[in-house]
């Protein structure tokens, strides 16, 4: 790949409709030179998202599973949101903490999170993902240089999901203690994302495109990245979020990565998908992102059911939440009305544990600690 300013240099020479076509021409024979590869491609990775890799499944099932298992172990990594605030200067048309809907809005004081972190605390958790409603007047670098401090002493590991920083704001950040951060670029259609996005800082595509860069170059040992899936055609965002990935890999090679796979759930303001994604596509995303990358971490939230979650644990997961809420104080109190979506799997961390346990996979609440 050549040397690029940024990812906007890098998807400019990409046509989201050529690679949509791309895509849907697969055939099989493109699949199974895939799978004969030692080394996937991009066009390998077009092939294996493809309708025409749908037959190769169990093959794509086996080959995923040896290549986890052989990086990662019977191991699945535990973390949990902690929501700071739900405010947000945002319309997307989405999210349920579009600054239209009619919910109530909270930002969450020290004495507020220091209450959710002691009951996250009595949970299990050491890896904490810190997130917030994108409104930098009222929760910016400031508000969250303040909120990582304070829970710092009590935590290994520190992620963020917030809006897109500067990247001096990322470096500070990553002074006080935050080891990861994760940014979801909703969909790479240019095109197509000021429609979904039409208010806010976040209407800026390229500002938001570019975070990742700017994460990388604060520091900061991991980047997450992913797309939105069921806002616009899910395999060709899938497969600009593998092209992200690989020029992150390849401009930023001594940064770890972690690719998510959001798919749409219900929310305030009752907006449905456009092209939603079932379960068997899922899987095959799974499968698929394993195959192009037997390094990266996989994440799968509480999004998903239990039945699902566990049935795909095997094909490349690596990190997973459970007992998680998406709401401002949600630990600590009962605010179902606050939060940004509705979650899938409502089992408790412990009964999460459990069952993977047996299904063969250990927990691990504790990744590695920020200062090494």
């Amino acid at each position: 790949m050549d040397k690029f300013q940024t990812f906007y240099d890098c998807i400019r020479q990409y046509d989201w409709h050529r690679v949509e076509d791309q895509i849907a021409s697969a055939t099989a024979a493109d699949v199974e030179r895939a799978l004969a590869n030692t080394k996937c491609t991009m066009d390998d990775f077009a092939a294996l998202i493809s309708p025409a890799a749908i037959p190769y499944m169990e093959q794509m099932a086996q080959e995923a599973h040896r290549l986890t298992v052989e990086r990662f172990g019977h191991t699945i990594q535990m973390y949990i949101p902690l929501y700071l605030s739900n405010i947000c200067t945002n319309a997307c048309v989405y999210c349920g903490f579009n600054k239209y809907n009619k919910i109530h809005r909270r930002k969450l004081t020290e004495e507020e999170v220091k209450r959710e972190m002691e009951a996250i605390l009595k949970l299990g958790y050491q890896h904490l993902l810190l997130v917030s409603g994108e409104a930098e007047v009222v929760t910016g670098a400031d508000y969250y240089e303040k909120m990582v401090r304070l829970v710092r002493p009590y935590f290994s590991q520190i992620s963020l999901e917030v809006q897109p920083l500067k990247t001096e704001e990322y470096r500070r950040l990553h002074e006080a203690g935050v080891g990861y951060v994760c940014v979801y670029q909703e969909t790479y259609n240019e095109a197509a994302y000021p429609d979904y996005h039409p208010e806010g800082k976040k209407h800026d595509y390229r500002w938001r495109l570019e975070t990742p860069d700017r994460i990388a170059q604060a520091d900061i040992q991991k980047v997450g990245i992913g797309a939105l899936l069921g806002l616009e055609n899910w395999r060709t965002d899938s497969f600009f979020t593998a092209l992200h990935l690989r020029y992150m890999e390849q401009q930023y090679w001594r940064t770890k990565y972690s690719i998510s796979l959001p798919r749409l759930r219900p929310a305030a303001g009752g907006w449905e998908p456009k092209d939603p994604i079932d379960d068997a596509g899922m899987a095959q995303l799974i499968m698929a992102f394993r195959i192009l990358d037997p390094m990266v971490e996989i994440s799968l939230s509480t999004r998903e059911s239990s039945d699902f979650r566990d049935h795909v644990t095997p094909i490349g997961i690596t990190s997973m939440s459970a007992g998680s809420k998406t709401e401002p104080g949600g630990y600590a109190e009962d605010n179902q009305d606050l939060e940004q979506f509705s979650i899938n799997d409502s089992r408790s961390p412990q009964e999460f544990a459990e069952a993977m346990r047996k299904l063969g996979y250990e927990p691990v609440w504790k990744d590695w600690d920020t200062w090494m």
